[in-house]
């Protein structure tokens, strides 16, 4: 099965919560937080897309294609490190 990046943003903290999921499982991992200040790019995109899940005119594919940005902006965090 497909692993999959949920991405949560904890303001307080200014922190990226990534966890996973495999597809069709309701189970979810923590993998690890990511201070702002560690990748303010990837934080941000990940602020963009929580605040398309916000607007009165969600559009699905909108959201699609930022969650497909986070996901390989991840995966290139994880290559560098």
């Amino acid at each position: 099965m497909d692993k999959n990046f949920l991405f949560a943003i904890d303001i307080d903290n200014e922190e990226l919560i990534v966890s996973n999921s495999s597809t069709g499982s309701n189970d979810v991992n923590f993998i690890e937080r990511i201070r702002r200040s560690e990748n303010e790019m990837l934080f941000n995109a990940a602020l963009t897309l929580k605040s398309i899940t916000k607007l009165s005119n969600f559009d699905k594919n909108i959201f699609e294609l930022m969650d497909k940005v986070c996901q390989m902006m991840y995966a290139k965090n994880k290559e560098i490190k």
